[in-house]
């Protein structure tokens, strides 16, 4: 159990990157943390459990909800992190790939959100948000990517529709959605290609995703909210 007030946040894809940095920032604020991932490795930390699991398997939103009620006693705020990205002509994809990105990307999404709303509602609210990406916004030809449109774009449509059914029940819904960020999915030798998509010349950094997040977490008038962190690329070119 956590100690009695001790808000509870779960974070998909929570073993490197953007993941890893919101574990971080939420024991920061003093919350416990169910951090999930297939590759999660055991936390020293006692207010840090792992899970790990694929979360496309309706079958680890499962466990990942009942081992944190189990051990901290509640769930408070979810953050969707965990998804992937592939990028490339729309008639390179294959039935593979189109299958991984739905599975994880929005099936991943469904089943934890599905199965975390009831005991936000059971602490008379509480807080989910989702990492998409601000490619949804301004697609470039330049990097083609088409199902990360469809399914991220279909989290941000979500994410308007959660937070409005659920406003009046005290659960605020929101995403960030970012440029590209400098985290191990990218090759070096790609960045400064990458950097130059952003209007301010630079790759985002884990950091500031985290911020990010953290300011729409003490937000309580804030809901619905996609907030674009990506260098000014939704702004133009």
């Amino acid at each position: 159990m956590s100690v009695p007030g001790q808000k509870v946040a779960i974070v998909t894809g929570a073993s490197q990157g953007i993941g890893a940095g919101l574990v971080a920032a939420y024991r920061k604020l003093g919350y416990a943390v169910v951090a999930t991932s297939r590759t999660i490795a055991e936390s020293l930390d006692r207010d840090v459990l792992s899970v790990r699991g694929d979360i496309a398997d309706p079958t680890t939103a499962d466990r990942v909800i009942e081992a944190g009620v189990e051990r901290f006693g509640r769930i408070d705020t979810l953050v969707n992190n965990a998804g992937f990205f592939v990028a490339k002509p729309f008639t390179d994809y294959t039935p593979e790939e189109f299958s991984s990105l739905v599975a994880v990307n929005v099936g991943g999404w469904f089943h934890v959100t599905q199965r975390a709303l009831p005991h936000l509602l059971a602490q008379g609210g509480g807080h989910i948000v989702q990492i998409t990406t601000s490619l949804v916004d301004h697609p470039n030809s330049s990097l083609p990517s088409v199902l990360a449109s469809l399914t991220k774009g279909g989290l941000q449509a979500a994410t308007r529709a959660l937070a409005v059914e659920y406003a009046g029940r005290g659960v605020r819904v929101n995403a960030v959605s970012p440029g590209v960020v400098k985290t191990p999915m990218h090759d070096a030798q790609a960045h400064e290609f990458l950097a130059g998509l952003h209007p301010l010349g630079r790759m985002g950094e884990v950091g500031d995703i985290v911020d990010a997040v953290i300011y729409l977490e003490n937000a309580p008038f804030v809901t619905g909210e996609i907030l674009h962190v990506d260098g000014g690329q939704s702004a133009g070119h």
